[in-house]
């Protein structure tokens, strides 16, 4: 089994006549997918997604993948193939094409509608090209096949890349629902035709490899939803993903036989069901969605609304409502459905919303408590059954934390991918596709690129730390006035802290001890503001964490007269 070591390298030239691999985001995460494909000369990539920012990314709004291994050849690229609409394999598309606007934008009718409404926000107008499921494309070098797979958005596709290298599959996020509510099963037999070619590297989903079994049916959830909407006495207010049409249609199934009114609460919300319903995946009986404007006439035993925010995400509907920071105020005897999954390192946030929402006196259902939420993902039986069918002669775990692609290199060894054929990569990555074998070659940049507002790139880590330590620790800052001739303190120092859970007042002692230290500077000739400033800084530094045990940002000022 192959893996990456820190200390590779660039990659070498491509041979002649082989496939190079390299994923810039998705791997050792739950997110931000995007891969890039070589052959010839050409690229071609599949998914550009964003990632959500953790507790520890303060600030931060999204995290994109990093292009900068791509930005000098975006005229090589010939498209970007989006497996589906969710926002972790679409959501970056509109940053890179603000560096080149007419890459063209391949996929299924719903997953171009949702990333053109999103691209109309951003003012772009892209190229695009429709697929469907069996559709077969030429894009520059790459013989594009297109398969239906199921997955918790409508109209998903798994992509296979033929050229002279040899056949690469991505399945993008796919499950085998066998009983699906559209009736578009995953087409197991145009991977098992695929199979008989001869699949030479399977890029597989691998976010599910270590839950055992088969995942539940989507079908599943709604006589749980029944069971919810006849024990509630009040309003009902469901918070889902924007793009989770299926999940959307059980709860206006559920609400329609209970005569309930249904108001979509969020922009996000709005437009995606609304492109859902235009375009036909979302049936919506006349008169059962109303304007959240209009709720006020309506009992609360006849509503309900449906929102984001599953995931505890601060500027969500469902998080201000926690907070009471929403026009719509939780009251005693609301129920509030959670019907989606926790992603990994979202638990605190999402815990944080429920017992906000319980303080006000709302019954929470979440998946913890009841069955409102199955897996968009296959899970290890399901892959076992798909590794059989597939017989890759590669293996490359994708979409997934490291535990999720081991697990799934494991299913796959288990089945009889030899271990040397399997690979497991992370982030920057090169996989080279050479004579039917894959092997890592080297190592492109492939870090975090950080949106905080409008800006896009400018935030470091370091900037994050900076941010971590003034949300832990505070800040003190420390304003000195010197003669710029002897050097000598000629006012201050003023000590102020914020944040630290110190007092002004309770730096006294430390003033003659940041006397004293410049003071010895200006014997010593020292006098240059950055210097001083490093001395301050070490002395209050030094004097916080020995009598308080903290450790603040010292922020010092030295003004030369």
């Amino acid at each position: 089994m192959s893996h990456p070591h820190p200390e590779l390298g660039p990659p070498p030239k491509l041979p002649d006549g082989a496939l190079r691999v390299t994923p810039l985001g998705g791997l050792g995460e739950i997110g931000r997918n995007m891969t890039v494909f070589e052959y010839g000369g050409r690229l071609l990539i599949v998914d550009c997604g964003v990632l959500f920012p953790e507790d520890e990314q303060p600030g931060i709004d999204l995290i994109l993948p990093d292009f900068t291994s791509i930005r000098d050849r975006l005229d090589a690229i010939d498209g970007i193939v989006l497996t589906h609409g969710h926002e972790d394999h679409i959501g970056a598309v509109p940053f890179l094409l603000r560096e080149k606007p007419d890459i063209p934008l391949i996929g299924s009718k719903l997953t171009l509608a949702l990333i053109e409404a999103k691209l109309a926000e951003h003012r772009i107008r892209p190229y695009t090209l429709e697929v469907k499921e069996g559709q077969r494309e030429r894009i520059g070098p790459f013989d594009c096949e297109f398969i239906a797979v199921n997955h918790s958005i409508p109209d998903a596709l798994a992509v296979a890349l033929r050229t002279p290298a040899g056949l690469a599959v991505c399945t993008g996020d796919f499950k085998m629902d066998q009983l699906p509510l559209d009736g578009r099963l995953t087409d197991l037999p145009a991977f098992a035709r695929l199979a008989e070619e001869g699949i030479d590297l399977l890029l597989v989903d691998s976010t599910n490899a270590e839950v055992p079994g088969f995942i539940p049916h989507e079908r599943d959830i709604l006589p749980v939803l029944r069971q919810v909407f006849d024990k509630a006495d009040r309003r009902i207010i469901v918070a889902s993903f924007a793009s989770h049409v299926h999940r959307i249609q059980q709860v206006l199934d559920a609400a329609h036989e209970f005569g309930r009114k249904v108001a979509f609460v969020g922009r996000s919300m709005v437009r995606n069901m609304g492109i859902a319903r235009d375009l036909g995946y979302l049936r919506v009986p006349g008169g059962l969605v109303v304007d959240v404007k209009t709720l006020d006439d309506l009992p609360d035993e006849d509503v309900v609304l449906i929102c984001t925010g599953s995931q505890g995400e601060p500027m969500a509907a469902l998080s201000r409502m926690a907070n009471r920071d929403h026009q719509i105020r939780i009251v005693e005897g609301d129920t509030v459905v959670l019907a989606s999954s926790l992603i990994p390192g979202n638990e605190n946030a999402v815990y944080r919303v429920i017992n906000g929402l319980t303080r006000w006196g709302a019954n929470v259902v979440h998946k913890g408590n009841a069955k409102v939420h199955v897996s968009g993902h296959a899970s290890a039986g399901e892959l076992l059954y798909f590794f059989n069918i597939c017989r890759p002669r590669n293996l490359m775990p994708v979409h997934g934390e490291w535990r999720h692609l081991r697990a799934a290199a494991n299913l796959g060894q288990a089945t009889g991918i030899p271990k040397e054929r399997t690979v497991i990569a992370e982030d920057g990555v090169v996989v080279d596709l050479v004579k039917g074998v894959a092997r890592i070659s080297g190592k492109v940049q492939a870090g975090y690129v950080y949106v905080d507002g409008l800006s896009v790139g400018d935030i470091t880590e370091t900037s994050l730390k900076d941010r971590r330590i003034l949300g832990d620790e505070g800040f003190v800052s420390v304003f000195v006035v010197v003669d710029s001739t002897t050097g000598k303190v000629v006012g201050g120092p003023h000590i102020q802290a914020r944040g630290s859970g110190i007092e002004d007042a309770a730096f006294g002692p430390v003033v003659a001890k940041i006397e004293e230290a410049l003071g010895r500077a200006a014997q010593d000739g020292v006098s240059e503001p950055r210097q001083l400033q490093q001395l301050i800084r070490r002395a209050i530094g030094k004097w916080v964490s020995d009598t308080y045990r903290r450790r603040p940002m010292i922020l010092p000022v030295v003004v030369e007269v």
